[in-house]
Protein backbone atom coordinates (compact mmCIF):
# COMPACT_ATOMS: atom_id res chain seq x y z
CA UNK A 1 0.00 0.00 0.00
CA UNK A 2 1.44 3.35 -1.07
CA UNK A 3 1.21 6.14 1.41
CA UNK A 4 0.28 9.51 -0.10
CA UNK A 5 1.36 12.82 1.29
CA UNK A 6 -1.75 14.92 1.77
CA UNK A 7 -1.89 17.75 -0.75
CA UNK A 8 -2.05 20.40 1.96
CA UNK A 9 1.12 18.99 3.54
CA UNK A 10 2.82 19.08 0.15
CA UNK A 11 1.83 22.73 -0.27
CA UNK A 12 3.13 23.49 3.23
CA UNK A 13 6.45 21.79 2.46
CA UNK A 14 6.82 23.84 -0.72
CA UNK A 15 5.97 26.99 1.21
CA UNK A 16 8.64 26.19 3.80
CA UNK A 17 11.19 25.66 1.04
CA UNK A 18 10.27 29.00 -0.51
CA UNK A 19 10.66 30.80 2.79
CA UNK A 20 13.98 29.15 3.58
CA UNK A 21 15.65 30.53 0.45
CA UNK A 22 17.87 33.48 1.37
CA UNK A 23 17.36 36.82 -0.40
CA UNK A 24 20.24 38.29 -2.39
CA UNK A 25 20.41 41.88 -3.52
CA UNK A 26 22.72 41.29 -6.50
CA UNK A 27 20.92 42.33 -9.69
CA UNK A 28 23.24 40.09 -11.71
CA UNK A 29 22.09 36.94 -9.92
CA UNK A 30 19.56 36.03 -12.63
CA UNK A 31 21.04 33.05 -14.52
CA UNK A 32 21.45 33.33 -18.28
CA UNK A 33 18.77 30.73 -19.05
CA UNK A 34 16.24 32.58 -16.87
CA UNK A 35 17.12 35.84 -18.61
CA UNK A 36 16.71 34.22 -22.03
CA UNK A 37 13.35 32.66 -21.04
CA UNK A 38 12.09 36.02 -19.81
CA UNK A 39 13.16 37.88 -22.95
CA UNK A 40 11.80 35.17 -25.30
CA UNK A 41 8.44 35.22 -23.49
CA UNK A 42 8.35 39.00 -23.47
CA UNK A 43 9.12 39.16 -27.18
CA UNK A 44 6.44 36.57 -27.93
CA UNK A 45 3.94 38.87 -26.23
CA UNK A 46 5.28 42.14 -27.65
CA UNK A 47 6.51 41.30 -31.13
CA UNK A 48 9.61 39.80 -32.65
CA UNK A 49 11.26 43.14 -33.44
CA UNK A 50 14.52 44.78 -32.48
CA UNK A 51 12.55 47.37 -30.51
CA UNK A 52 10.78 44.61 -28.57
CA UNK A 53 14.16 42.97 -27.85
CA UNK A 54 15.50 46.23 -26.45
CA UNK A 55 12.41 46.92 -24.34
CA UNK A 56 12.21 43.34 -23.06
CA UNK A 57 15.91 43.37 -22.14
CA UNK A 58 15.45 46.71 -20.40
CA UNK A 59 12.43 45.32 -18.56
CA UNK A 60 14.39 42.33 -17.29
CA UNK A 61 17.31 44.51 -16.19
CA UNK A 62 14.91 46.82 -14.32
CA UNK A 63 13.13 43.85 -12.73
CA UNK A 64 16.45 42.32 -11.66
CA UNK A 65 17.55 45.61 -10.09
CA UNK A 66 14.39 45.64 -7.95
CA UNK A 67 13.72 41.98 -7.15
CA UNK A 68 16.41 39.39 -6.33
CA UNK A 69 16.25 36.23 -8.44
CA UNK A 70 15.21 33.95 -5.58
CA UNK A 71 12.19 36.18 -4.86
CA UNK A 72 11.35 36.16 -8.58
CA UNK A 73 11.44 32.34 -8.56
CA UNK A 74 9.30 32.18 -5.43
CA UNK A 75 6.63 34.46 -6.88
CA UNK A 76 6.71 32.66 -10.24
CA UNK A 77 6.31 29.32 -8.47
CA UNK A 78 3.34 30.62 -6.50
CA UNK A 79 1.70 31.94 -9.66
CA UNK A 80 2.30 28.59 -11.33
CA UNK A 81 0.78 26.69 -8.42
CA UNK A 82 -2.28 28.94 -8.52
CA UNK A 83 -3.08 27.83 -12.07
CA UNK A 84 -4.43 24.42 -11.07
CA UNK A 85 -7.45 23.25 -9.14
CA UNK A 86 -7.87 21.45 -5.85
CA UNK A 87 -6.60 21.76 -2.31
CA UNK A 88 -3.01 22.38 -3.36
CA UNK A 89 -3.91 25.44 -5.38
CA UNK A 90 -6.34 26.68 -2.75
CA UNK A 91 -3.47 26.88 -0.26
CA UNK A 92 -1.52 29.04 -2.69
CA UNK A 93 -4.52 31.23 -3.47
CA UNK A 94 -5.60 31.90 0.08
CA UNK A 95 -2.36 32.57 1.95
CA UNK A 96 -1.42 36.19 2.65
CA UNK A 97 2.29 35.41 2.69
CA UNK A 98 2.02 34.15 -0.89
CA UNK A 99 -0.08 37.17 -1.88
CA UNK A 100 2.70 39.42 -0.58
CA UNK A 101 5.36 37.63 -2.65
CA UNK A 102 3.26 37.92 -5.80
CA UNK A 103 2.54 41.58 -5.02
CA UNK A 104 6.30 42.25 -4.81
CA UNK A 105 6.72 40.73 -8.28
CA UNK A 106 3.80 42.72 -9.68
CA UNK A 107 5.22 45.98 -8.27
CA UNK A 108 8.64 45.23 -9.77
CA UNK A 109 7.03 44.42 -13.13
CA UNK A 110 5.04 47.66 -13.05
CA UNK A 111 8.17 49.68 -12.29
CA UNK A 112 10.04 47.90 -15.11
CA UNK A 113 7.19 48.70 -17.49
CA UNK A 114 7.28 52.37 -16.54
CA UNK A 115 11.04 52.54 -16.99
CA UNK A 116 11.20 50.65 -20.29
CA UNK A 117 7.89 51.00 -22.10
CA UNK A 118 6.48 54.34 -21.01
CA UNK A 119 9.74 56.20 -20.57
CA UNK A 120 10.54 56.05 -24.30
CA UNK A 121 8.60 57.13 -27.30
Amino acid sequence: MTRRIPEVALAAALAAALLAAPARADENDYPTDARADYVFGCMAANGQTREALEKCSCSLDALASILPYDKYVQASTILSMRQGIGQRTTAFKSTKMFDDKVADLRRAQAEAEIRCYRGTS
